[in-house]
């Protein structure tokens, strides 16, 4: 069933569980995904981001997309993720997505508040929620490097921000960077605890594909309500298409072992997270 983000995360922190956003851009990946949060009894977040757009367009993805999700047995919610074209992100809302973020975070800080504020009313008016996010996780060059470009988000700052914006969720920048890291990224989690002690707004962690499961046990015992994935998945869609491809196999025949191999890759951030059995 089709949801809104601010339903499907309304019970996270209470329960120390985070719902993962599971970015797909075919529909091997966006079956797999449905098909873990079925079997596991888990809500669960699909959709696109603005950078994966020259996949597909919006509509196209929505064309996809959202029947798949309304049809779930399970909560589900259609994000458009780190949308920074103000005119794209109004488009997912009219297209039906159930939520989307509007990432002012490259901007300085009233500026970015005034315009997820407006933001916020918009998608408010149709029934969508809003995701924003403060600090920047950085995404240039290797992870590394990006993570040396973070701006770290500040819990007073983090609790004006959900307060004058009406966002209905927020990235929190905590060390994480957007991409595939060589090296371990270093968590800080000290600052992710000051941030929950002092805003009650779900909280979203980005650049997640390079922690360990007992990294992203630590982020949902810390605060956060949303984890993003997007390249653990990626990969293991093409790994398994590499796997299975000879002369003779074709992109048919090559579907099922997509779907199942991204089914059971989500499975296991699912249980990692603890949302299994809570849809």
């Amino acid at each position: 069933m089709l949801v809104d983000l601010k339903t499907i995360l309304a019970d996270t922190r209470e329960k120390h569980y985070a719902v993962g956003l599971f970015n797909c851009v075919t529909l091997e990946m966006t079956k797999g995904i449905l098909a873990a949060a079925e079997e596991l009894h888990s809500p669960v977040i699909i959709g696109p981001a603005e950078s994966l757009l020259p996949g597909a367009s919006l509509a196209e993805y929505a064309d996809m997309m959202l029947g798949m999700a309304r049809r779930a047995g399970v909560p589900v919610a259609l994000h458009f993720d780190h949308g920074f074209t103000p005119e794209l992100v109004e488009e997912a809302i009219r297209l039906g997505f159930s939520s989307v973020m509007y990432d002012c975070s490259m901007l300085p800080f009233e500026e970015n508040v005034r315009r997820t504020r407006e933001m916020t009313a918009k998608a408010h008016a149709a029934g969508c929620s809003l995701e924003a996010e403060i600090g920047h996780v950085g995404s240039n060059g290797s992870a590394e490097e990006a993570v040396a470009k973070t701006i770290y988000t500040q819990p007073q700052d983090a609790l004006r921000f959900a307060a004058e914006s009406g966002c209905d969720a927020l990235a929190v920048a905590i060390g994480t960077a957007h991409g595939v890291y060589e090296e371990k990224p270093v968590l800080n989690l000290d600052c992710l605890a000051s941030i929950a002690g002092a805003c009650s707004t779900p909280l979203v962690l980005h650049g997640g594909s390079g922690l360990s499961d007992d990294d992203f046990r630590a982020c949902v015992a810390g605060g956060i309500s949303k984890i993003n994935i997007f390249t653990h998945n990626n990969l293991t869609a093409a790994r398994a298409a590499h796997t299975h491809f000879t002369e003779s196999v074709g992109a048919f025949e090559l579907m099922p072992f997509i779907t199942e191999a991204v089914k059971h890759e989500t499975m296991h951030h699912m249980r990692v997270f603890g949302s299994d059995g809570k849809a």
